[in-house]
């Protein structure tokens, strides 16, 4: 079917796990691009329905519910809500956002399971899994922890070691523990029931290979590579105690795995607004209806599962739609280092809207315009700042500030009329006349970053075309002539009003509030008759602002906090050196000394010169920890060294010794000293 005969567009957005808070990774992979795309769908007249939930099962909420010391339902309870709050308070315009612990959902993911296995879909497997003796439960690969076989990190994760980021199995672990209680584990047999992936090969290779080389070249080529690597039966039960319980006689204790259970959330998600609100139609034209086309925005770690999994399932049970696109983003990093919710390295969303009050436009911004398209990407907080103060505030918020400003000095806040139009204002109308047909075009082809691009080279336009013909000057001698560099300048105001509506609503709400005008018609773009002559414009107020760099080293110093956290958490000391006797440790002089003088060496960035009081009548050391101590701080402080070290030069000065010094777990020296007075000159040991 041509894209041209659909009648409607369903969107759906990846179901973040219910385990924790939302962050700007997730926000720029899978929502704000969804959001993007459906508030234009909107803007187009078409008929578009947006669905998102919470993933409320599988073994995160779990792992989330023992660290807590609480029940699961709590978990789920807190994050569902709190993800949901984050979401609206963004912006991001949902028709439904739902849960899979829903009745509805439970009832429908149960039914669903039911068909395929009563019409022989499915297949039944032994196989061998972990198990702890102890707690009498099989483990899932996340409940799995030990040494990493390929760099021997000690507590590589069943699926990955976060160390070397090598993919694994709990079988390549060498002495696999449970990662809860550190129990040993043992193998047991187990019945599980298996999707037959590889019965559905010939097809899908037709679906996808052939029938969607549209694709992204990362989905199409993650696709390519699993079906070239030949599909296997891939489990869709579970040994576990949270979840949908298989609704089979025999299964007790087995639940649907996650991977079944959460797409079939968009489903019985679009059942449970149409149910609750006929005006939406009925789910079952949303979903088994060819003249709907089905979009899913995920990030890459979803691919297989969307693009494989999923429509095998949808095409095993039969009658749903396919999905016609799956636009999948890269991942985005953190300040050069891969976003970790275990490492608590990330910017959680509903902290950075309690932060940074009123700028969710500005984040929607930086994550648009450094989006992970094609590859990953960086969020740096001073991009951040740079995008805010030069682009949004001083080419975006100056051009429109000054078009109201103006047009309230010069005409109390009346849109003068147009007259005779110049050669100069021919070629500036010119420069915009096509947005509308090269913005609908990235955007249909989920180009975001191109379209922001498109939408922002408005405000360039504006930004210059009042700079270059400079009003305030002609206001002393050409009224007319600025009455219609003001009228095209407003009209240029509201081009971006339109422009930015799917990008940055929140301020394109406020621009049109300042314009009048009462709704959005994106096929207005481009033109120059969006506002009506003599029409009065509200007075000005500022779209953005200045971001400091006092609020921009706030956060960085939060980072900071969290960076030495996780070094000081995840410290092991080093091993035990080789054993020496007690006659090798008395060889040792080891005394205390008070720090009379201390100064940083010339050309030496990491060298201190110490006059110490040894109570033998002194003597110099240089020591290497410049990095770590400003010398006034030394000054006065009690010291241990070692007295009976040859003298050696370091950088032209006789050092007599060596003070001691331990390495914290962030690589910090920290001076070893007595913790009471002591004479100079006493001997340690």
């Amino acid at each position: 079917m041509d894209k041209k005969d659909f009648k409607r567009t369903l969107v759906t957005a990846a179901l973040p796990y219910a385990n924790g808070p939302v962050h700007i990774g997730h926000l720029a992979g899978v929502y704000v691009p969804a959001d993007i795309y459906v508030r234009y769908k909107r803007l187009q007249g078409e008929n578009v329905l947006f669905v998102g939930g919470s993933d409320e099962h599988g073994v995160p909420v779990t792992i989330r519910a023992r660290k807590e010391g609480c029940s699961v339902q709590d978990i789920v309870d807190r994050y569902h809500n709190l993800i949901k709050t984050s979401f609206e308070r963004f912006g991001i315009s949902f028709d439904v956002y739902s849960r899979t612990t829903s009745k509805i959902h439970h009832q429908f993911a149960s039914d669903f399971f039911k068909y395929l296995n009563d019409h022989g879909k499915f297949i039944q497997q032994e196989s061998e899994q972990f198990y702890d003796e102890a707690t009498q439960e099989f483990l899932t690969d996340r409940n799995i922890k030990g040494e990493c076989p390929v760099c021997h990190a000690a507590d590589a994760n069943g699926d990955q070691c976060e160390k070397c980021g090598s993919t694994l199995s709990p079988d390549e672990l060498i002495n696999p523990v449970n990662a809860i209680n550190g129990n040993p584990l043992v193998k047991r047999k187990t019945t599980h029931w298996y999707l037959p992936l590889n019965e559905y090969q010939p097809w899908l290779e037709e679906w996808i290979l052939k029938e969607h080389k549209e694709w992204r070249p990362n989905v199409y080529g993650q696709c390519k590579s699993w079906l070239d690597a030949d599909l296997r039966p891939r489990a869709v039960t579970r040994d576990l105690n949270w979840g949908i319980p298989v609704p089979v006689e025999g299964a007790e204790g087995k639940v649907l795995y996650v991977w079944f259970d959460a797409p079939i959330g968009y489903i019985s998600n679009t059942k449970e607004l149409c149910d609750a609100h006929p005006e939406y139609g009925n789910w079952e034209t949303w979903w088994k209806d060819d003249s709907t086309r089905l979009i899913h925005f995920i990030g890459k770690d979803n691919i297989v599962f969307h693009c494989i999994v999923f429509p095998t399932m949808l095409k095993a049970h039969g009658g749903y739609i396919l999905p016609d696109n799956v636009p999948s983003n890269e991942f985005l990093n953190l300040e050069g280092e891969k976003i970790s919710t275990s490492r608590n390295w990330a910017i959680w969303l509903n902290e950075y809207l309690d932060e940074f009050p009123g700028k969710q436009d500005v984040l929607r911004y930086v994550l648009t315009a450094n989006a992970p398209e094609t590859k990953d990407n960086d969020f740096t907080w001073r991009d951040y700042q740079a995008c805010n103060n030069n682009e949004l505030v001083a080419i975006f918020g100056n051009f429109v500030n000054r078009a109201v400003v103006l047009t309230h000095k010069y005409f109390d806040g009346v849109i003068p009329a147009a007259g005779e139009l110049t050669d100069y204002d021919r070629a500036t109308i010119a420069e915009f006349k096509g947005v509308k047909e090269t913005l609908s075009n990235n955007i249909e082809q989920f180009h975001f970053r191109e379209a922001l691009k498109d939408a922002m080279n408005l405000a360039r336009i504006g930004n210059k075309y009042l700079a270059d013909t400079e009003p305030w000057k002609l206001a002393k001698t050409d009224m007319k002539r600025v009455e219609t560099i003001m009228n095209v300048s407003l009209q240029i105001c509201a081009n971006l009003a339109i422009a930015f509506e799917p990008f940055l609503p929140f301020t394109a709400e406020k621009l049109r509030a300042m314009l009048g005008m009462a709704e959005v018609d994106w096929n207005k773009l481009g033109q120059l008759d969006i506002l009506a002559d003599g029409a009065k414009i509200e007075k000005p107020v500022l779209l953005f602002e200045k971001i400091e760099d006092s609020v921009i080293q706030a956060q960085l110093d939060k980072l900071a906090r969290i960076k030495q956290e996780n070094i000081i958490a995840n410290f092991k000391p080093e091993p035990v050196a080789k054993e020496c006797t007690f006659d090798d440790f008395m060889k040792l002089d080891i005394r205390v000394g008070k720090v009379l003088e201390c100064s940083k060496v010339k050309k030496a960035d990491k060298l201190l010169q110490f006059k110490i009081d040894d109570g033998m009548g002194g003597r110099t050391i240089v020591s290497g920890i410049a990095k770590f101590y400003e010398p006034a701080d030394l000054i006065g402080k009690e010291v241990c060294f070692i007295a009976n070290f040859p003298p050696r030069k370091l950088k032209g000065i006789e050092s007599q010794g060596m003070i001691l010094s331990a390495e914290d777990a962030d690589g910090r020296l920290v001076v070893i000293g007595p913790q009471g007075k002591v004479k100079p000159g006493v001997k340690v040991g």
